[in-house]
């Protein structure tokens, strides 16, 4: 189907919102642009500019359902269905890293320190928030974003508009993230959980001998103290191991999801 600039027809331009309704549901679902530090109106723009640059290289089938305003919703059901499904390896790690902020948070006494997360709204400690921003930073550095331009391009390769069949190991993909989640922040934030507990240990046989020292007050500079220092000697150990995670949710988006959703 040829398409000309500001001559399009009515199927045309449903091809043009079923093609943009999968590139922004991708980039919408990538940790940086998936989040509110990003303007919408600058969202919005880079899907319409990448949905516009590939929709001549996209085959979409016209049929007459298209037509028919119930067909037209299902088509961008099923596309909208495609990038949350490729997008969702990677908000699970970053969901990962979050948690193991909180869980670190909890330890170090700065369970009262939260403030406000600008990319969900909700109320979030300041550990779990670093934890993010940091993971973010290596993210991109790494060009963790690249995978989701890549996976883009792949989907419509292996995936045409309205060619959507969900199989059943997707199911199980998903309760394989959910998981995966929970063990990156235990692995996260096992260091900091360990040095606290040593010092807790510590303060404890101490309160014996000594009762007269006033431990409850002095507790939380140190716990504080000595969990921010391990945290950025831990920084270095959490690089190695977000980048294989990084790269094998890369992996997968391209090489599981996308034949567990399509034909």
């Amino acid at each position: 189907m040829s398409f000309a600039l500001l001559n399009w027809s009515l199927l045309q331009f449903q091809a043009f919102v079923i093609v943009l309704t999968r590139v922004a549901s991708i980039i919408f679902m990538m940790p940086l642009l998936g989040t509110r530090y990003v303007p919408m109106l600058v969202k919005v723009g880079l899907a319409l500019t990448v949905s516009l640059i590939i929709l001549p290289l996209v085959s979409v089938e016209v049929r007459g359902a298209l037509f028919e305003p119930a067909g037209f919703v299902f088509y961008l059901i099923a596309e909208l269905m495609i990038g949350l499904s490729l997008g969702l390896s990677m908000k699970m790690i970053f969901a990962g890293i979050q948690l193991a902020g909180e869980f670190m948070g909890y330890q170090m006494g700065l369970a009262m320190a939260s403030l406000i997360d600008p990319q969900s709204g909700l109320n979030t400690t300041v550990v779990a928030e670093f934890n993010y921003l940091a993971g973010l930073l290596l993210f991109l550095s790494l060009d963790g974003h690249h995978w989701f331009f890549k996976v883009l391009v792949e989907s419509f390769r292996e995936i045409v508009p309205g060619g959507l069949h969900l199989k059943t190991g997707l199911y199980l993909y998903i309760l394989q993230l959910s998981g995966r989640m929970f063990v990156v922040a235990v692995k996260l934030a096992a260091p900091i959980t360990a040095i606290i507990l040593f010092t807790q240990i510590a303060l404890g046989l101490t309160a014996k001998l000594v009762p007269q020292i006033n431990l409850l007050m002095a507790s939380f500079p140190l716990t504080i103290g000595l969990g921010l220092l391990f945290w950025l000697f831990a920084l270095d150990l959490f690089a190695p191991y977000l980048k294989s995670l990084f790269d094998q949710a890369g992996r997968e988006m391209v090489q599981t999801v996308l034949p567990l959703i399509g034909r």
